[in-house]
């Protein structure tokens, strides 16, 4: 972690963090209704699980090439995405979380997801479509909404509801926040008792516009951070 980002951390659940607009980590609102097996793909801290069932035969996996280094991640497994260690049709459910931008081949993934859910299994899959590279150089693609959807669909998955992360107003703000910081954090050190005082009053300014002008102006259904959605095994 870079030391900006570090500095920063401190702020997360203020308007004087640049993701602020993001808001806090969100779990699929039915998934606590799911049982049996069920699979966390690029599991990190394993933070689903504690919306979880307590009956829920919960199974972690993270690549080892990312996962230790990036997220400090404590998966069961360690393994490719591409290729899971697991018997066909072995889970009642997969979670798919903000990883699909990471692999080098999504549909190879999303076949495997399919392949390791039992017929009726349910899958939760969620992807940025307007975010900044991050984790580079293992960042590799963003899919719209159709684009997503096209993916599973040829996956063998039938997809249930697709949903916009980010009010179209609060995702502008929140690229303009990045952006301020990101162009900081790419500057000499000696620059940032300048420069960060100012990016503090333009990050908060824009977090604060930003949240209240979505709640007074009409979405825009174009413009989001990103998709989620949920498929189903047939």
């Amino acid at each position: 972690m870079s030391r900006l980002r570090a500095l920063a951390a401190p702020l997360a659940r203020t308007p004087l963090h640049p993701q602020w607009l993001l808001g806090g980590r969100e779990a699929p609102s039915d998934i606590g209704s799911v049982s049996g097996r069920v699979l966390d793909v690029g599991a990190g801290d394993r933070w689903i699980q504690a919306h979880l069932g307590s009956g829920v035969d919960y199974v972690a996996l993270d690549s080892a090439a990312t996962g230790r280094q990036m997220y400090r991640a404590r998966p069961d497994v360690f393994a490719d995405a591409a290729r899971l260690p697991f018997a066909d049709a072995c889970f009642d459910g997969v979670v798919c979380l903000e990883v699909l931008e990471h692999v080098r081949d999504p549909q190879r993934v999303l076949e495997e997801i399919a392949r390791v859910l039992r017929p009726g299994g349910r899958a939760w899959l969620s992807m940025p479509f307007l975010y900044p590279i991050h984790d580079a150089p293992h960042d590799y693609q963003r899919f719209t909404a159709y684009g997503l959807r096209r993916s599973v669909e040829a996956a063998g998955l039938t997809v249930g509801a697709t949903e916009r992360t980010l009010h179209a107003i609060r995702t502008a703000g929140l690229l303009a926040c990045l952006s301020i910081v990101g162009a900081v954090q790419g500057r000499a050190r000696w620059q940032w008792p300048l420069l960060v005082p100012v990016a503090a009053v333009a990050v908060c300014a824009i977090n604060l516009g930003s949240w209240l002008a979505s709640h007074a102006w009409p979405d825009w259904d174009a413009l989001t951070a990103g998709y989620r959605l949920t498929a189903v095994k047939p």
